[in-house]
């Protein structure tokens, strides 16, 4: 990803808020038959590995898992909230349309998980999302009958990758002077739109 220095975000607790935050990820790989993108939800164990450790699922009808050897490498993207910048909402003039974004990505090796493993992940992963239904009565595989939960496994393989290099992007306005971010700021915030009140916050946030 390309990177100019005042857009980099380096601290390890930013990067991991975003992927806990915007959790549903695009895996890249290239297999045989060329690249492949899948799309995919993630959970991160923080305290695993130097930058962190991610599990996942995909089908067993997907043939990215059987690229997943431990050794070929894969690029997950993390994309967080986003907005298009109006040049009008800048107090300087001669200025152009941009978008604001952030973003996270990782790279790594993922091997396959057996299926004690397996369950682990389904069960962090529903956990993680069953969460925020609250006060709905979080579900659980215990609901599930045995058979047809073990017979569901059956269909997927269990993924895990450590994260090798951990690269962010947070694209804010930063390279503009701060009353043309803080111009733009306030005139995306009165928009409608849950990224683009987030995307403001961030803006200000990054005008310390």
């Amino acid at each position: 990803m390309y990177v100019p220095r005042h857009f980099a975000v380096e601290d390890r607790d930013a990067l991991f808020g975003l992927i806990e935050a915007r959790p549903f990820a695009l895996m890249i790989m290239q297999l045989e038959s060329g690249l492949e993108a899948t799309h995919l939800p993630v959970i991160l164990d923080r305290e695993r590995g130097p930058h962190g450790t991610l599990r996942c699922h995909v089908a067993k009808a997907n043939p990215v898992w059987k690229a997943c050897d431990g050794n070929a490498s894969a690029l997950i993207v993390f994309g967080g909230q986003n907005a298009y910048i109006s040049p009008d909402w800048y107090e300087s003039e001669q200025q152009v349309p941009t978008w604001n974004y952030a973003a996270v990505h990782a790279t790594g090796q993922p091997r396959i998980l057996e299926d004690a493993a397996v369950i682990g992940v389904l069960d962090d992963l529903s956990a993680q999302f069953e969460e925020k239904l609250r006060p709905k009565q979080p579900w659980t595989s215990d609901k599930l009958p045995e058979d047809f939960y073990r017979g569901m496994r059956k269909g997927i393989v269990g993924l895990e990758m450590e994260i090798q290099s951990l690269q962010g992007k947070w694209k804010l306005s930063q390279n503009k002077k701060p009353a043309d971010i803080a111009g733009a700021a306030d005139a995306l915030a009165a928009l409608e739109g849950e990224d683009n009140a987030a995307v403001a916050a961030m803006m200000r946030k990054a005008l310390g």
